[in-house]
């Protein structure tokens, strides 16, 4: 192996924009040359974070309903790790430990959202059931994924935003770099990290700012059912700058269009509803709030739209899985030519291997719904052609999603998971309590695959910013996958034994009850909001042909709206610092160093919100409820927020081309 002793340097100047024709781009850690990556270190480490995070993800998502993203404060403690061991050239095993360490993630999020529905509707779970729905659902995602990894990281350059790939990034390559860079991000990321560790430790302003906190705004809440909403984190504000402002708008506008167009729509006929209308609805519209209209009516539309962009992109992607399918003819008929992708930053797993690893995951998940779920061979075949046909369907729309504002619509998409596999269950005779083990554990499956392709792209986004070798990101993504799934279905098991999921003292389980409350009414026969579902079909449809990402819009949608109005602010600020100045020079560096800032402020509030999480778990929380829930918190939330924004415009706009 070539030693590389010469200092790494910062990302380059095309790193997050489009290539102009003719224009390659080249990673930091050359593909001429090799870097430590793959040794005994890079992967125990890796293994390591798999179980703590694995362990810590279930824990907290179960206990307060939030699975935080592993990706980055693995990266920020492999950095410190080398830092203070002195290791140099260790870029390349930071990715590898980041890449096994962060399954952890999102199998904890396939896992928990689904899995722990099984006690609660007091159905028998088994640790093997727990552990290949996760297992398997995780080799699928890997799987179905590979063959579009050139197309999202590298065809794709500059198109997609991958917020949460850029963050990483930057905290991988600043720790490597040191100097200026690195020192602004630990800055930027003291700031974001003790701004989101206030608001959710201490509770000193409210974490939501709502229209609400006028009393006119309190009036045309409940009368006209309209109401504001933004939260006032520094990490979603920075996501929103990654984003930038193309994205951040349709996002928005698909939160506005249900918000201030369905919402107030649907509030105008309350006034002469007299019964309950819509799927497992019980109250009057007129006595919902608008935030219950939202759960209600719109976020279906939402999920009825991100559905139909998943089939939309899986057909203009048809060449994309053309090639792969015809690469993998030639690889296996041995006429495979060497060419650029056998580049050692361009080579994947061999298609042969991919073709193989589908066909036996194929037949194990088969054996293990023939055996361990259903036991029926009719059965067993359409479960296996629900989960195949699914995962396959929104790999890409997880994968796109992610890119786009790194945020994995997931649950979303098992709830329609749920649904089908409902009522193609019931059609085939399988209901009841049978039914229901058999609907959710392939719903596990499903979401744990969904999940895996969304949290994937972004470990190969960052290989390919960095240099990495993608074949070894995918052989050890495995391995990861495997300790992650041992760790979760044990931690689920104990914490079932332990504190439960149902009752006063219960865990609360929030995901996993919201797929039990679907799937209950679903197997005795009751009715699913397919108008809603349709109507955001349509709107994708109509999105389409007008030339609006659908996908994106949806997502505004199904994503609360206070989620969404900081992404919006975060773009207005990217595109203000950078139409400041004539000199596009200038204006490139105030984007990078902004997107430094944001990295800092995702880092930082990422790492925190783990230790809040953390505090909370153990019933450690100094939040006064009554001043936290009070307009006045709110208030002082707005003026937070907005000197948050203020200090990113004065931090990016001293940016000069020279010290880039």
């Amino acid at each position: 192996m070539e030693d590389t002793t010469k200092k790494t340097i910062g990302l380059p100047e095309n790193a997050y924009r489009e290539l102009k024709a003719g224009e390659e781009y080249k990673p930091v850690m050359p593909a001429e040359k090799t870097f430590p990556e793959v040794n005994l270190r890079s992967v125990l480490l890796g293994l390591l974070m798999a179980v703590i995070f694995s362990a810590a993800a279930a824990y907290l998502g179960l206990k307060i309903g939030q699975v935080f993203e592993a990706a980055i404060p693995i990266a920020i403690i492999a950095v410190g790790l080398s830092a203070a061991t002195k290791r140099k050239n260790a870029l390349g095993e930071n990715v590898i430990i980041q890449s096994i360490g962060a399954s952890s993630g999102v199998i904890v999020a396939g896992a928990i959202f689904t899995l722990p529905a099984l006690y609660i509707l007091n159905l028998e779970a088994h640790f093997y059931q727990v552990f290949l729905s996760s297992l398997l659902g995780g080799f699928l995602g890997i799987l179905f994924l590979i063959p579009f990894r050139k197309y999202f990281v590298s065809d794709m350059h500059g198109k997609y935003p991958f917020p949460e790939a850029t963050a990483t990034t930057e905290v991988l390559v600043s720790g490597e770099k040191g100097g200026s860079q690195a020192k602004l991000l630990l800055f930027a990321g003291l700031i974001g990290g003790i701004y989101d560790f206030i608001i959710a430790t201490f509770g000193w302003w409210n974490e939501v700012f709502t229209s609400r906190v006028i009393s006119a705004g309190e009036l045309i809440a409940d009368k006209f059912k309209i109401v504001f909403k933004m939260n006032v984190g520094a990490a979603v504000m920075g996501l929103g700058y990654i984003i930038g402002l193309k994205y951040a708008a349709i996002i928005t506008a698909g939160s506005f269009v249900g918000w201030y167009v369905v919402i107030p729509i649907i509030s105008h006929f309350a006034d002469g509803q007299t019964i309950a209308v819509g799927a497992n609805v019980s109250a009057l519209i007129s006595q919902m709030s608008p935030e219950e209209i939202f759960r209600n009516y719109v976020r279906h539309i939402g999920i009825g739209g991100i559905a139909m962009a998943g089939i939309i992109g899986i057909i203009r992607s048809s060449g994309i899985i053309k090639g792969a399918f015809g690469l993998a003819v030639k690889e296996l008929r041995g006429s495979h030519e060497t060419s650029s992708i056998d580049r050692r930053t361009q080579r994947d797993l061999p298609m042969k291997i991919i073709l193989i690893g589908i066909l036996l995951t194929t037949l194990v998940i088969f054996l293990f719904f023939m055996f361990g779920v259903v036991n029926n061979l009719a059965q067993a075949l359409i479960a296996l052609t629900i989960v195949m046909v699914i995962a396959f369907l929104f790999t890409t729309v997880a994968a796109n999603a992610i890119a786009i504002v790194g945020t994995n619509p997931v649950s979303g998409m098992t709830l329609m998971t749920l649904i089908i596999t409902s009522l193609v269950l019931v059609w085939a005779g399988l209901s009841g309590t049978a039914g229901m083990v058999a609907a959710l554990i392939i719903g596990g499956v499903v979401c744990t695959a969904l999940s895996m392709a969304g949290g994937f792209i972004t470990d190969l986004k960052i290989g390919y910013w960095l240099g990495s070798s993608p074949y070894k990101q995918q052989t050890w993504k495995f391995m990861g996958t495997l300790v992650s799934a041992v760790t979760v279905g044990g931690v689920i098991m104990i914490l079932n034994e332990t504190y439960g999921f149902t009752g006063d003292t219960a865990l609360a389980a929030p995901q996993a009850n919201a797929m039990a409350a679907v799937i209950e009414p679903m197997m005795s026969g009751k009715a699913a909001p397919w108008m809603l579902y349709a109507a955001g079909a349509f709107l994708s449809l109509i999105l389409t042909m007008i030339g609006v990402p659908a996908l994106a819009f949806a997502l505004g949608m199904f994503i609360p709206i206070e989620l969404n109005t900081p992404l919006l602010v975060g773009g207005l600020i990217a595109w203000f610092v950078t139409t400041r100045s004539k000199d596009n020079a200038v204006n490139q560096a105030r984007k990078e160093r902004g997107t430094l800032i944001a990295s800092g402020f995702i880092a930082g509030g990422a790492l925190m919100g783990v230790v809040s999480a953390m505090l909370k778990f153990g019933g450690i929380s100094f939040v006064n409820t009554d001043w936290y829930n009070s307009y006045n918190a709110e208030a002082i939330a707005l003026l937070m927020f907005a000197l948050l924004c203020a200090y990113v415009i004065w931090e990016t706009l001293k940016a000069k081309p020279e010290t880039k």
